[in-house]
Formats: C-alpha cells, structure tokens, sequence
C-alpha cells in the first residue's frame, strides 16, 4: 500500500523520465477509471472498453509530454477516454445510423461520481492499515460491529470509536485534497 501515497504529478513526472514501474503504477491506478467512464458513462460494451483502454494508454504514452500541469493527469485521462469514447459511438452510429444522440445522458454526473469514487479511494489507500481495514470491513463489506471485532480481535465497544476516528481522518484527507486543488473552480 505505500506507493498509493505517490502523488499523480510525481507519478507522471517519474513516467516522463521513462521509470517502467511508474508506467505500470499509473496504468495500475487509472485502469478501473477508463473502464468505468467507458461502462458505466458511454454504456461501452466490454470490448469496446478494452479498445479504449488500449488506446488511452497507448496515447497517454506517446504523448504525456504534452500534458501542462503533472497534477491534472486525471482530467486529462477523463478527457481523452470521453473523446474516444465518442468517436467510437460516431463510428458505430455510421455503421446503423439512429436518431439518438451520441453522448448518453449523464455522463457528466457520472463522470463527477467516478471522479469521487477514485479520491475516496486514494484517500483510503493513504490511511494507516488499521483504518483501511477497519472502514472497508464496514462499508465496502458491510460487516456488523460484531463481524469486525471478532475478525479484528478486538472488544465490539472499541469498533464504533474506531470507525469514527478513521472516518475523522479519511474526511481530513478529503477535504484538504479538496482545498488543494481544484482544478475546475467548483465546490
């Protein structure tokens, strides 16, 4: 888990230096990301979404020296998986032309969730483990009070002060990432 801590600009700055591990750690943290923006946003079959994602990085590849600002690799991945996304459905509209628009509807909101998803998620990667543990054991798997302490070997009156102290912290995470950098202005 200590190299989630890695930040994307330093990732990308190792990946620019031609560092094959950085290459295969942000293939590694962005690949669910693609997917999901080609699944769940574009409504991509699977195998559309594997061409996608061959592409964006392949793409992401030869041209990661044009990216401006190493922090906004995340937008810039979003915004080259929407595009290609779109041409494909502009190749497949060509093949059976339909009345329907290209772009599915709510694909903007569904971009913003994915985007929160993954911050929760790097967030969580940068707790210490009894924390990850303990929130995934409660959220993610939707164990009891009980589940956990026996799992954890720990007194069930002591889950609940954890939780709240683990949620404490992965909020703290949150909300100075989310202070820190906000690309788009809002929030």
């Amino acid at each position: 888990m200590g190299q989630a801590t890695t930040s994307d600009a330093q990732l990308v700055a190792r990946c620019r230096s031609g560092d094959a591990d950085a290459w295969r750690e942000l293939v590694e943290r962005f690949s669910r990301y693609v997917y999901a923006i080609s699944i769940r946003a574009f409504r991509l079959s699977e195998h559309d979404a594997e061409d996608i994602f061959q592409e964006v990085f392949a793409r992401t590849f030869e041209r990661i020296d044009s990216l401006r600002d190493d922090t906004s690799i995340r937008p810039w991945l979003a915004q080259l998986t929407r595009r290609l996304c779109i041409d494909r459905l502009r190749a497949a509209a060509r093949e059976q032309p339909a009345e329907e628009q290209l772009e599915p509807a709510g694909v903007d909101e569904t971009l913003e969730k994915l985007d929160e998803a993954l911050a929760v998620h790097e967030a969580m990667a940068s707790l210490p483990e009894h924390c990850h543990e303990i929130l995934d054991r409660f959220f993610a798997r939707d164990e009891s009070y009980r589940t956990i302490a026996e799992a954890l070997d720990l007194p069930s009156g002591t889950i609940a002060s954890r939780l709240s102290r683990c949620l404490g912290r992965l909020r703290e995470l949150l909300e100075g990432r989310n202070r820190g950098s906000s690309p788009s202005g809002g929030r």
